[in-house]
């Protein structure tokens, strides 16, 4: 600025004269004449004074391109001499890991071919060192080298080295005044936390400093306070007393707890137009009068107000909890006030995201479309619907405002994919080597046909199935399938042949019940059974089944794959004996509950329970065995071969004895599971499983078996991927077990 104003006391002279005549410039090599012209705002036929001249000067210095600018005159044509800067022909970062090295190029704001600007590059250090403070580490050192590429020094060589300094680790945090509670109630939410004794190992506390998280720690303190009922709590910022000698901290919090209050009157004020069932809607709240006070459960209460309310179309509602304390007896009256707005319908219903899925095959699944009055119930039936098609990864609908009484939905899909490949290992020790395998597609062409072909094998036998369903013939609620199959077991002591096909059709009855007839027909063939195996039951020669199914489901969960939410449960009523030599009743039932405790414990946390139940009434007296009901598998006991539970001793005079599968006519199996996230990014999760099973023919306690395990759960780009570790407890003599399972592509509900 400097040199700007003397040369407004050089110009006086000039300012004198008439309009510019001309306007050139010398030394530039990336701007034209006529842009740094238009930068300098300077043109022919202006008056030629000082105040120009110099607006010109900074204009065109403020551009950043230039280290020098003076104006030269001759008669009253103005020439602008420029020495532009040097452009950065390349950009090296040293010393930093690869991952480091591309979120930093990111981050700084600096590309090959742009100027060379020292206040860049010093504004992109910082961002370096504020890179590295988020991460934990401190003293950080950014060192530039800066090197001329040619004689003209028009292009230069940056090099930025990077010594990203020390974690700060946190030896302890200190909680001065706090009574009620301590450290291990804190632990859990905040980012900042002690290092424990084994903080080098995987799953434990590391102590290192996150300095941009500690404002945002306080405030997690103070919400477990509020919790827990104490609304008068108060939470100091943080204060870090850093030993930079060995890189050590401690972390202070003053605090204040005050008294614990409880509930006192709940009420809800709305306006008229508003529907509510006041004392109902109270009544069925989460807090109640005489509770003890928590401010999530407040939340989650003005969440399902919310929910009532838009219900009945006022999609933009809002949900006041207006608190009156009575300080001295620690009470707090709560009075829900409700505002909403106009009433609002669907205007456009949009869809993106789906590459392959048919447009048709999503709007069939919504229960909001175009004039319809807004509901935030059917808003989340429709993205549940369209989560448990499996179809997609993942389901948002964007709501936009496009008016007082109108609104678009814009449903954004992220296909999964629905072609999957599943298998399985294990190993028995009369079967041997059991292996299965299978290719399905829920999602043919993007129609929403689903077929399937798997296969199993061991030593002894071989099985085969082909299906193909239409689950919205014509998008309608009704749904059609068909199945083949055929089997072939080679025993040592005898061969069975089974082929066979079954039809079923089903109709929607509501959002989430399901309602089916299926007609199965199987041909059997045995040959060369021995006499344990008769005396076991089995049936020789050729027989024929005849059979209906009727069937009933339920599924209201929020997910296909990871449900966090919801039920899924099932019946059916197997009659045989329309036709045929086989003659019985089998009754089934099945019974799944997910349970999420993020709302408890701000953990992605899953609760399962999974039970099956079988019972069969025998109207023929020579049932074959391969009827009936058995245990062992995946989806009933792990770590037992499947149909493997149970088997009998059969003993015959002279020939000694043989364990045979026998199966059983009433069984029942369940299992509890706890899922938890394990590398979020990668939707990789660890479960952890006990199951229990009981099957026999004249009580459901004859034969019992359970084992235990871990395993993971993975949402691989081929399908999700299941790997259990289990541990069978009870083996009892002829079991074929197993110690590891894997299947790819069967959802983890």
């Amino acid at each position: 600025m400097k040199k700007i104003a003397i040369l407004s006391l050089n110009l006086i002279s000039f300012a004198a004269a008439a309009n510019i005549g001309s306007v050139n410039f010398e030394g530039l090599n990336y701007l034209s004449d006529q842009v740094a012209m238009d930068i300098s705002g300077i043109h022919p036929g202006m008056d030629a004074n000082a105040e120009n001249i110099n607006e010109a000067i900074v204009r065109l210095f403020s551009q950043g391109y230039f280290e020098d600018v003076y104006v030269k005159q001759t008669g009253n044509a103005l020439t602008f001499v420029v020495k532009e800067k040097p452009s950065i022909s390349k950009i090296d970062i040293e010393n930093v890991v690869t991952n480091d090295k591309d979120a930093i190029k990111g981050l700084i704001g600096i590309k090959a071919g742009q100027m060379y600007d020292e206040i860049a590059i010093s504004r992109a250090k910082a961002r370096i060192k504020q890179f590295y403070e988020v991460k934990g580490f401190f003293d950080t050192v950014v060192e530039e080298k800066v090197e001329n590429l040619n004689d003209e020094k028009s292009s230069v060589h940056i090099t930025l080295n990077i010594n990203r300094g020390e974690n700060i680790i946190i030896k302890k945090v200190n909680l001065i005044g706090a009574e009620k509670f301590d450290y291990g109630d804190f632990e859990p939410v905040i980012e900042n936390k002690q290092r424990e004794l084994l903080g080098w190992m995987w799953g434990f506390n590391d102590g290192k400093t996150k300095t941009f998280e500690l404002p945002n720690d306080a405030n997690k303190i103070r919400e477990e306070y509020y919790k827990k009922g104490y609304l008068d709590a108060s939470v100091s910022e943080p204060i870090l007393k850093a030993d930079m000698n060995d890189y050590s901290a401690d972390i202070t919090y003053y605090i204040s707890e005050g008294n614990r209050y409880k509930v006192g009157k709940i009420d809800i004020q709305y306006p008229e137009n508003v529907n509510l069932d006041k004392e109902k809607v109270i009544k069925n709240l989460k807090l109640q009068s005489g509770d003890k006070m928590n401010a999530a459960w407040l939340r989650k209460d003005m969440g399902t107000l919310e929910d009532l309310v838009a219900d009945q179309g006022f999609a933009y509602v809002r949900i006041l909890p207006k608190t009156k304390q009575d300080k001295e007896n620690s009470i707090v009256d709560i009075n829900y006030i409700v505002i909403p707005e106009e009433k609002v319908y669907i205007r456009n219903v949009t869809i993106s995201g789906n590459d392959k899925t048919e447009d048709r095959v999503i709007r069939r699944e919504m229960y909001l479309t175009e004039g319809n009055l807004y509901s935030k119930t059917d808003f989340i039936d429709s993205k549940n619907a369209l989560k448990r098609t499996g179809y997609f990864d993942e389901v948002d609908i964007k709501e936009t405002r496009v008016g007082a009484d109108q609104i678009d939905l814009e449903v954004v899909v992220k296909e999964a994919p629905t072609g999957s490949v599943t298998g399985g290992i294990g190993y028995g020790s009369n079967d041997g080597l059991l292996l299965s395998a299978g290719v399905s597609e829920k999602n043919i062409f993007g129609t929403g046909l689903q077929g399937s072909i798997n296969v199993d094998k061991s030593d002894d036998a071989l099985n085969g199935r082909i299906s193909l369903t239409n689950p919205r013939v014509f998008d309608s609620k009704y749904s059609l399938g068909g199945m083949i199959f055929a089997s072939d077991y080679d025993w040592d002591d005898y061969d069975e042949k089974d082929y066979g096909f079954s039809l079923t059709a089903g109709r929607k009855l509501g959002r989430y019940t399901n309602a089916s007839l299926t007609y199965s027909f199987t041909k059997s063939k045995i040959n060369g059974l021995d006499a344990f195996y008769k005396a076991a039951g089995y049936m020789d020669g050729d027989h024929t089944k005849s059979s209906i199914i009727p069937a009933i489901s339920f599924n209201n969960t929020d997910d296909y794959f990871i449900p966090r939410s919801g039920i899924i449960a099932g019946a059916s009523m197997e009659f045989a004996g329309l036709g045929g030599d086989i003659d019985y009743m089998k009754a089934r039932g099945n019974f799944n509950w997910y349970y999420g405790l993020r709302d408890y414990i701000d953990w992605d946390l899953i609760f399962r329970y999974k039970a099956n139940a079988g019972y069969m009434w025998n109207t023929d007296d020579d049932l074959p065995i391969n009827e009936k009901l058995f245990l062992g598998g995946m989806k009933s006991i792990r770590g037992y071969s499947n149909r493997s539970v149970p088997k009998k001793r059969i003993c015959l005079y002279g020939r000694g004895c043989e364990l045979i599968g026998y199966g059983g006519l009433m069984s029942f199996n369940n299992s509890a599971e706890l899922s938890f996230p394990l590398i979020e990014r990668l939707k990789m999760r660890l479960i952890g499983f006990f199951d229990y099973g009981t099957i026999g023919d004249d009580s459901f306690t004859e034969e019992y078996r359970y084992s235990t395990g871990a395993g993971i759960e993975w949402m691989t780009p081929i399908g999700p991927l299941q790997l259990y570790f289990v541990k069978p407890l009870n083996e009892k003599d002829g079991d074929d077990t197993n110690s590891f399972e894997f299947s790819i592509g069967h959802s983890f509900n």
